[in-house]
């Protein structure tokens, strides 16, 4: 089930915040586990900017779409619920709601830019991340 959360309990905050931290620390294995831990707060802090929309499993979160403006900052699956669709419903909710969306994803993973190609994006740019010293591509979708 997917719902809109716009107001978290100090338990749902960070219950969100590990799920980002535990996707990050499986989908970049390139990148330094410290610069995730050492991201963490910050990132609690900005869930507060961001449309989140969770995705639950017997009312627990196990991933959840996290959205500013017309930006998706990530989606976010716990491993053990990857490769059930639960991205890809995440994702079709925010493209039922949005003319266009637009996101950053690291070059080296693959995995990630195959399933927004999948899914109708197309690479519009790549750029160097300055905090991982990555590349980024950056991604489009158009209704």
């Amino acid at each position: 089930m997917i719902q809109q959360v716009t107001q978290f309990t100090d338990s749902e905050l960070e219950t969100i915040a590990q799920i980002w931290l535990q996707s990050n620390l499986d989908a970049h294995d390139f990148i330094s586990a410290t610069h995730w831990q050492d991201n963490y707060d910050f990132v609690k802090k900005a869930f507060a900017d961001a449309l989140i929309y969770i995705y639950s499993v017997d009312d627990q979160p196990v991933g959840f779409i996290g959205m500013l403006d017309d930006y998706i900052a990530g989606i976010f699956v716990l491993k053990d619920y990857r490769a059930h669709g639960i991205g890809k419903q995440l994702l079709q909710k925010v493209q039922a709601e949005h003319e266009k969306l637009t996101l950053n994803v690291y070059q080296k993973n693959t995995a990630a830019i195959a399933f927004y190609l999948k899914n109708g994006f197309t690479l519009v740019s790549e750029q160097l991340d300055s905090d991982t010293n990555e590349i980024e591509n950056t991604m489009e979708w158009h209704r």
